[in-house]
């Protein structure tokens, strides 16, 4: 069980007060803590009702009694309230300033190492379209998991599987050979993976247009689909290339290079990095003889010349997992490709795939597999399920060219950024630059914090303009509160450390408790982002960090306070709130700006 700071002080106290109290020794993990709600005094609060057969008592008579033991035996717990069963306690303010202390000399998101080696599977395109909205959620979550990840002290490996053979892959390789006139990205102007996708695009336009023909001609909408001509050359082409024809490989080998590079020129703007690749082209002859391993120890079964799994005791269906001409089916690949990672990573702990929620089933369904072809890392394999992206315009479709492709939504974000910033008319000494290189990183900043502060699961719109403003719950807004602590601290270099003889002597106000409360939940949020593997909480809990930060900003004298020791205070404080925002943004993948 994760104990924050003050975990660790009351659940000993707890335990000795149901031993007193009611001769009773309770299991640490017995106790649950919250944070008290905003219209009741108290900092941390605890519901009884699950302890009422221990006490023998009602839920207030129990919550009075622990009540009245905490406070007289720790000294923290500064007072407390009952509220029926729920036990509100308020935690001293010398508790908060020696946290602020400790705040001020470790990281307190970098938690100690695990010695576990987990490896996070995302972005994972296909070589026939650049990236686009869609990647992008994918990409910002994966590497913000294993940002996370790595804070909360795992080690961690980063990869990718390029989809990079199929019939997706010759369509666009046959609409080139057929309208391409030879171009390249150099001679078209257009970056590679865009140069590929316009061809895909094209695939579909004269496929459509074929089967319409067909259509007319007396076909059935069926047959017409599967006997257009342009459709009927693709299919070719990929038998072609499974028989290693050279031109046909040569041809492969070149686009998909265009791809390769206009991906990573991709990935350089987003900050993204993997230190594995893995290839379709390759992974694609895995798990054939795992699979037939299977079927001699009588994992699976044979049917029509089939290998098939029966999982109905697990509630799903029967699948097939190589076909009766011998081919592997795409379960087929994935159950030889988690194999050989484990193979080729002695002591991975954890596997996780970032995929969309349309592939939940298929997930389903390779963990059962694995786990009954005896691996015991089965259990430790785990679908990041994300929810789709829309537009205000509606669903996208990469076919018929309606994808928002990711490089032009980075562009527009980032010029709306531009625009915004140089109508503040707040940049005045900044060379050029300066301003491009702080509008990008507000640009990317307002992209994937959007992306990231909704629940995984869920799908979410995304609206570029109300992403980029700097009032909202954004990215930006974040941004530009880092770059005023930045700011703040620079008029008094040098004032901003603090040391024990600096204790104040008043009571803490309360806006300064509630940043410091805030502060104080971050390794706890940390933890619970790490478990769940869920950014979201770490967005969220950032925002409310900053938003209680700037109330304590507009409240309270920071510059003008002339009491040294408060203003000292202050400055210090100031100063966590900086320190942790940078690195929680870290952890989602964002750069903050030192002055805006």
């Amino acid at each position: 069980m994760f104990q924050d700071r003050l975990q660790s002080l009351l659940i000993p106290a707890l335990q000795q007060a149901f031993k007193a109290l009611f001769g009773h020794d309770l299991d640490p993990k017995a106790f649950a803590f919250q944070s008290t709600r905003p219209e009741f005094e108290g900092d941390v609060t605890i519901n009884v009702f699950p302890f009422l057969k221990v006490s023998g008592k009602g839920p207030e008579p129990t919550a009075q009694a622990v009540g009245e033991y905490l406070q007289a035996h720790l000294e923290v717990v500064e007072c407390f309230n009952v509220v029926k069963g729920f036990l509100n306690i308020r935690i001293a303010d010398s508790y908060w300033l020696d946290f602020l202390r400790e705040a001020g000399q470790q990281d307190l998101l970098q938690f100690p190492t695990t010695g576990k080696k987990v490896m996070v599977e995302y972005a994972s395109p296909n070589t026939n379209k650049p990236l686009h909205l869609g990647h992008m959620r994918n990409i910002f979550l994966g590497h913000s998991v294993s940002r996370i990840l790595e804070s909360a002290g795992n080690e961690v490996v980063r990869v990718q599987v390029i989809n990079d053979r199929g019939i997706h892959i010759c369509k666009s390789m046959v609409a080139w050979q057929h309208f391409g006139a030879g171009a390249t990205p150099e001679s078209s102007g257009l970056k590679g993976d865009k140069l590929v996708g316009k061809y895909y695009v094209e695939f579909d336009r004269v496929y459509k247009k074929e089967i319409e023909a067909l259509i007319a001609s007396g076909k059935s909408k069926d047959d017409a689909e599967k006997e257009a001509p342009i459709l009927l050359e693709a299919q070719a082409m990929l038998l072609k290339w499974e028989a290693n024809d050279p031109d046909v490989r040569a041809l492969w080998s070149k686009m998909n290079g265009w791809c390769f590079d206009g991906f990573n020129a991709t990935y350089d703007r987003m900050g993204v990095a993997f230190d594995k690749l893995y290839y379709e082209s390759q992974t694609y002859v895995l798990g054939k003889n795992d699979v037939l391993e299977g079927l001699k120890k009588g994992v699976f079964y044979e049917k029509d010349g089939a290998v098939w799994v029966d999982n109905s005791k697990e509630g799903l269906d029967e699948k097939v997992l190589l076909r009766s001409d011998g081919t592997s089916v795409y379960m087929t690949q994935d159950i030889g490709t988690a194999i050989k990672r484990f193979e080729e990573y002695p002591g991975l702990s954890q596997l996780i795939y970032t995929v969309g929620n349309e592939q939940d089933y298929h997930f389903k369904v390779l963990f059962i597999i694995l786990k009954k072809l005896g691996f015991s890392w089965a259990d430790e394999l785990h679908h990041l399920s994300y929810g789709m992206v829309d537009l205000p315009s509606g669903k996208m479709k990469s076919r018929e060219g309606t994808v928002v492709d990711a490089d032009d939504l980075m562009e527009e974000v980032v010029q709306e950024a531009r625009a915004s910033g140089e109508q503040l008319s707040k940049l005045d000494d900044f060379s050029e630059p300066e301003k491009s290189a702080l509008f990008e990183m507000i640009g990317l900043a307002a992209v994937k914090y959007y992306l990231l502060k909704v629940d995984p699961k869920k799908r979410m719109l995304f609206d570029p303009a109300a992403s980029i403003d700097l009032q909202g719950h954004t990215g930006p807004f974040i941004q530009y509160t880092y770059a005023r602590i930045k700011s703040l601290l620079r008029k008094v270099e040098g004032m901003g450390t603090w040391s024990p003889e600096h204790v104040p002597q008043w009571a803490l106000l309360p806006e300064e408790r509630a940043v410091l409360k805030h502060l104080h939940q971050f390794p706890h949020v940390l933890h619970e982002s790490a478990s769940k593997l869920d950014p979201a909480l770490m967005a969220n809990h950032t925002y409310e960090l900053v938003k209680a930060y700037n109330g304590f900003y507009q409240s309270v004298p920071v510059m003008k306070e002339e009491d040294g020791s408060k203003k000292n205070f202050r400055l210090a404080l100031s100063m966590a709130v900086g320190q942790m925002t940078k690195k929680a943004m870290w952890c989602l993948g964002i750069e903050v700006p030192e002055r805006m």
